[in-house]
């Protein structure tokens, strides 16, 4: 115990240490990089410009002193011939409404990727979940892009604060698996700007990230790696000057790739390779001018982040790490959301009963966001709840088809738990996934609640699944997400009451399909010129044209006059709480929203408190409200705590087009405190000058 304590002590020491310095690029820095750059011959600078054939290196030019720089996936955890710590995936981060859980996982993320000598992380997603079937959704947070910049700029943080480069990714409107590759994504302008774009810029101005990564599909008809209009006058104008990557194998045109932007093509030079390059500059096509700009960009981020002239790996740090393990759990237990309870949690004692498909594993997405589970190190629901002692006898039932004796088991049990939902191979990378449990999960859970109906379906995915199958047949629903390698040990704290769930749904959660305001527009539409075309001459790119503009997820509530299943914001408690209070206090930068937030429950909770903006007399079409500011904070029963929330005079901006920036209107607004976007708590007035 003391010794766990003394190594606790030094993590969190070694980290509060290493916040001291955050690393920017300095002029010194570009000077630097510009010195190096005047020595190097042009083979190296196209050498230089794209990753190794390995995939997950840079080009080393030892004569200069430049090494080769080791980079890993993300975002749940290091990867790429390595095995680590398994985190929480994105979307149970941006559930916990937690800013220290997000900074925890980067923290520990970092710890992992120096103890291996890995030195860029490529992480985190932040694409705006618009669709619950997009493969990738589980990586990312969520459909409300300030609750996405927040989450982001904390777990950013907390990786750079270890000297390893964050990799913001996929810029831009990477919003669907399915054809990735060919489907353009068609966005207006103020849409990107307010919708899209805000976890990214964000990631720019406040968390200094260290590079960009460019998505695969064609924004507004040109590929997003090599867009000057997205990377040159959106991107390096927040004030970027870090790396901007492709993603792998998302470059289609050598020229389009040297004058668009991009710094690094990876995985390695598809198109720029020198008989590709050479040929441009020996013609006076391109000059060898931009070719120093891509260096430059990728040795300032280097040598900002001591790349050049401090060792890659750290040995001191141990590659299974208590501390990162401990940030692990800390995240998991934040992130599960409980959408319904009918009083059966949580189970104090007696029979478990659990079954289901991820029972006994643990359940994890797939693509390069995927992590492998390690044996002996990753808890799975069962053995959480196994490990809970002797108040509990806790029997796992496999297969589809119960027994006579299993049934009776099932029957007799205090609570029966089926751990449904998807895994790597149903919702992952480059493929879109079905809104539907995956085939024979729901018969399952009707089998087990016409057997007891103390029934909890716990369920592992990324967003919104079709439970009208069984919702009003069961006792419990959880949303667990993928917990990661701790995920098991917190759904049992969970359901056994040791801590109350305190998730809360970060996108909406419909009932249908069909509900959701982007349904219409979702999926890629090839241009009619080209199916009516009788050579076939015309563009055959699908097209995916973002029709609802603004008014995705809870912003289309009021505009489209559709009631959600669970609203955002959504998620029970094992205890209540009772709001009062309510002041506005200005402050130089606009206002701090002042309230008292009282446990009245029997347990204590923590409780994720919305402040959400409601502009009355817009100049323009606006969402009726929108998230500004939140907080968490535990709460023991029967006591009180204040929250203060900052609202900045920019979260009363929006995007004018005509001006091509950001505008206040003076006048009325609303600012509204509430548990989840449709219960509003508090209601105070708010006057712009």
């Amino acid at each position: 115990m003391k010794k766990t304590l003394i190594v606790a002590t030094v993590a969190l020491l070694f980290s509060a240490l290493a916040s001291a310095q955050p690393y920017i690029i300095t002029q010194s820095d570009k000077d630097k990089a510009a010195e190096i750059v005047s020595k190097m011959t042009l083979d190296e600078k196209i050498d230089f410009i794209s990753g190794k054939v390995d995939g997950f290196h840079t080009y080393a030019i030892p004569r200069l002193g430049i090494p080769s720089v080791r980079m890993a996936d993300g975002p749940q955890g290091v990867r790429n011939k390595t095995n680590s710590t398994y985190y929480p995936s994105g979307i149970g981060l941006a559930a916990s409404f937690n800013r220290d859980a997000a900074k925890g996982v980067g923290d520990g993320i970092g710890f992992d990727a120096t103890a291996r000598g890995v030195r860029i992380m490529l992480c985190p997603g932040v694409n705006i979940y618009r669709s619950p079937l997009c493969g990738r959704n589980f990586e990312y947070y969520g459909e409300d892009p300030f609750l996405a910049s927040e989450i982001a700029l904390n777990y950013i943080q907390g990786i750079q604060d270890h000297r390893v480069i964050a990799t913001i990714k996929h810029f831009a409107v990477n919003n669907q698996e399915y054809s990735r590759h060919w489907t353009g994504s068609v966005v207006d302008e103020r849409t990107l700007n307010e919708i899209y774009f805000p976890a990214f810029r964000k990631a720019v101005e406040k968390a200094d990230v260290g590079a960009v990564m460019t998505s695969y599909n064609t924004v507004n008809g040109i590929h997003a790696a090599e867009s000057p209009w997205l990377i040159q006058e959106n991107l390096r104008k927040w004030g970027f000057d870090g790396i901007v990557m492709s993603d792998w194998k998302s470059t289609y045109t050598t020229l389009g790739v040297l004058t668009g932007g991009l710094d690094l093509e990876m995985p390695e030079n598809y198109t720029t390779k020198p008989e590709m390059v050479k040929p441009l500059i020996e013609n006076g096509v391109l000059p060898e001018a931009n070719l120093d700009i891509m260096c430059q960009h990728i040795l300032q981020t280097f040598i900002a982040f001591g790349l050049l002239d401090q060792p890659a790996k750290d040995e001191s740090i141990p590659e299974d790490y208590e501390y990162s393990r401990n940030m692990a759990y800390n995240a998991a237990i934040e992130a599960p959301v409980l959408l319904k309870n009918n009083g059966v949690l949580p189970v104090k004692k007696g029979r478990i009963v659990v079954l289901g498909p991820n029972a006994n594993t643990v359940a994890y997405g797939g693509g390069s966001g995927r992590m492998d589970p390690i044996p002996g190190r990753n808890i799975t629901p069962y053995a959480g709840l196994q490990a809970l002692g002797k108040k509990y006898n806790v029997q796992l039932i496999e297969g589809r088809e119960f027994t006579p004796e299993e049934q009776k088991a099932i029957a007799k049990a205090n609570a029966v738990i089926v751990v449904a939902g998807f895994n790597h191979d149903t919702e992952r990378e480059n493929h879109d996934r079905t809104y539907a449990l995956p085939a024979g999960q729901n018969e399952l859970i009707a089998s087990a609640a016409a057997l007891n109906k103390n029934t909890v379906v716990i369920i592992n995915s990324g967003g919104e699944v079709d439970i009208t199958p069984f919702k009003d047949n069961v006792a419990a629903i959880i949303m667990a997400w993928y917990g990661g390698q701790e995920g098991g040990k917190a759904l049992a704290d969970i359901v056994s009451g040791k801590v109350s769930p305190s998730g809360k749904l970060p996108f909406t959660f419909w009932g249908s399909e069909e509900k959701n305001p982007a349904a219409n527009y979702y999926h890629a539409i090839t241009p009619e010129v080209y199916k009516n075309s009788k050579n076939g001459d015309r563009d055959p790119y699908p097209h995916a044209v973002y029709s609802e503009g603004l008014f995705v997820g809870y912003r289309g509530v009021e505009k489209f006059g559709t009631a959600p299943l669970f609203p955002f914001g959504f998620g029970l408690s094992y205890s209540a709480f009772e709001y009062s209070g309510g002041s506005i206090v200005p402050t130089a930068d606009g206002c701090e929203v002042v309230f008292t937030v009282k446990n009245t429950g029997k347990v204590d909770a923590k409780e994720a408190v919305q402040v959400y903006v409601a502009p009355q007399n817009p100049s323009v079409m606006r969402p009726a409200y929108e998230l500004k500011g939140f907080g968490k904070q535990l709460i023991a029963k029967g006591k009180s705590v204040e929250f203060r929330i900052p609202l900045s005079v920019n979260d009363f901006a929006y995007y004018d087009v005509a001006s091509h920036d950001w505008k206040v209107d003076a006048g009325a607004y609303k600012i509204l405190v509430g548990s989840s976007s449709a219960d509003i708590k508090l209601t105070l007035d708010y006057t712009v000058r």
